[in-house]
């Protein structure tokens, strides 16, 4: 492709295979609550253990170390218990395993680019595709220092990665760091070691298929009814038979309610979660459970019915809906959102957006939503962009795993499947061959709303580029139509004649036929113009 990077293929994002859902637990008696903060701390201080222990083996683990944690759990809280947290347990630490791979590819990733910089001459120009040198010597020595330091910082995570060395902070590295900043975060320090235990209490149950209402430890009936199996050194604070208490409190599942009921009446499993919002003093729980694994459909079905393509930006998505040809149908439609504020409101600003988006796409008709396959994990790096700080901020902003998360668990309960593409030269190529031509006075065409275009026709299968082959036989002149202009010598070309000055108005053409001499202008825009332009018959070929 002269230069250019292999495309990869479209694909169909495979469908969610969890859910989740949340209710309040409202009206707790001061007691209730006594109770779950005793249960949370005590379960958190055993899973804090574990997963120092875990973390101690390393690379050493194995089934029989596994077992030798759990048995002296058990001994301590109960067999289902003891479960759950080694469970929690190696699930974080395989996620402090893939973070501490991303960072070392992080690294990797800006060392190459220090050392191609300083390799340039100073003041060496840059291309599109690579950044030239530094712009001053002294530019180049701090650089020179920043890449002595990532490489020993690259090192020492390379050991740690060979090693089997994580570290993790139980309750989050950001909450422990606010510790030393509580004037700036407007906290107290009671406030902040509330929200740290908080964090740190470990209140779960792993579901358990065939057993009463799919889970023995933390049990809710259809009625809503919440009751919790304490550990053997809580067991005296127990309100019903066999070592449970029964919380006041009843819960009912407004969103998936009636999936949840199907299950927990069928015994299947269902995974429960207890935690506190201590910025609002609210406790919640939360219901999860998997999903069978379900075939996605064929690339050809969902392009069946066209496709409708979304160009993720900083502040919008822009989308553009395409029949199964690839021609776009309609104008441009934008779902705005603000990314930023806390966490909270820019993931309820994604939601929004995408709520938005679906429902249009729903309405439209279409199957299916093609969408970039972006990855921004070795390109948030300032040795990638250099000065460009809000160049760098705008990528690091976009939520994609987030997005992609949403996006394909909201699509697939309205029967939309989502196809990915790559997002290689999509806003280059939409703006080029396809923001001109549609640009209208009452319609503004942007690079956004183009790259949506040249989205969705990647995601159909088709090229970008509106026209690249000549038509098929019997079509124009014969799979003679080019895809660019002829020059004025060329036989057959298509398009106007050039004018012809050696007759007069009205008088006859070199054929011996006579052509109408022009009529009277009725506007100022159809003016008389100084030269006169005949149109001859086209030369018939073929």
């Amino acid at each position: 492709m002269g230069g250019l990077r292999e495309l990869a293929g479209s694909f169909v994002v495979p469908g969610p295979c969890g859910v989740a859902v949340r209710d309040r637990l409202k009206d707790l008696t001061p007691q209730d609550e006594r109770v779950l903060r005793a249960v949370g701390a005590h379960q958190g201080a055993l899973a804090s253990g574990d997963l120092k222990a875990r973390c101690a083996d390393g690379l050493g683990h194995g089934a029989d170390t596994w077992a030798a944690r759990k048995r002296e759990l058990t001994a301590r809280s109960s067999s289902r218990i003891a479960g759950a947290i080694t469970k929690a347990t190696h699930d974080q630490w395989a996620l402090a395993r893939r973070c501490q791979a991303a960072h070392i590819q992080s690294l990797a990733a800006g060392i190459r680019t220090l050392r191609h910089r300083l390799s340039l001459p100073v003041g060496e120009k840059g291309t599109k595709r690579a950044a030239g040198g530094y712009r001053s010597k002294g530019e180049w020595f701090r650089k020179s220092r920043r890449l002595a330091a990532l490489e020993a910082r690259h090192a020492a995570a390379v050991a740690d990665w060979q090693a089997g060395r994580v570290r993790v902070v139980r309750g989050g590295k950001r909450l422990l760091n606010t510790r030393h900043h509580l004037t700036r975060a407007r906290l107290t320090e009671e406030q902040w070691r509330q929200r740290w235990e908080a964090e740190r209490w470990f209140i779960a149950a792993d579901g358990e298929s065939g057993k009463r209402f799919g889970n023995e430890t933390i049990r809710v009936t259809p009625d809503g009814e919440v009751s919790i199996k304490l550990p053997a050194p809580l067991a005296h604070l127990a309100n019903t038979r066999h070592g449970r208490y029964t919380l006041t409190a009843t819960v009912a599942f407004a969103h998936r309610g009636a999936e949840w009921a199907d299950r927990i009446t069928a015994n299947r499993a269902v995974a429960y979660r207890v935690h506190l919002d201590t910025g609002r003093g609210r406790w919640y729980l939360t219901a999860s459970w998997q999903r069978p694994a379900v075939k996605t459909v064929p690339l050809e079905t969902a392009r069946a019915r066209g496709m409708i393509g979304v160009d993720t930006n900083a502040d919008h998505f822009a989308a553009y809906r395409l029949d199964r040809h690839g021609n776009p149908v309609g104008g441009p439609r934008r779902f705005g959102y603000d990314l930023s504020g806390s966490a909270g409101h820019r993931d309820a600003q994604i939601r929004h957006a995408l709520t938005r988006l679906i429902n249009w796409a729903v309405r439209a008709g279409v199957a299916a939503i093609g969408i970039e396959d972006l990855d921004f994990t070795a390109e948030k790096t300032r040795e990638k962009h250099g000065r460009r700080k809000r160049f760098r901020q705008l990528v690091s902003g976009i939520p994609t795993g987030k997005l992609k998360a949403r996006l394909v668990s909201m699509a697939a309960e309205h029967g939309l499947s989502i196809v990915a593409v790559d997002p290689a030269y999509t806003s280059q190529w939409g703006g080029q061959h396809w923001q001109k031509p549609l640009a209208t006075p009452h319609r503004t065409m942007s690079r956004h709303d183009a790259a949506g275009i040249a989205i969705g026709r990647r995601a159909l299968g088709h090229p970008i580029r509106r026209r690249t082959a000549p038509p098929p036989h019997d079509r124009s002149d014969r799979a003679g139509h080019r895809t660019a202009q002829a020059g004025p010598g060329t036989p057959g070309r298509e398009g106007t004649r050039p004018p012809t000055t050696d007759r007069p108005p009205g008088g006859p053409s070199p054929s011996g036929t006579r052509t109408r001499e022009p009529s009277a202008s009725n506007t100022v825009r159809d003016a008389p113009s100084t030269q006169q332009w005949v149109q001859d018959s086209l030369m018939r070929t073929g």
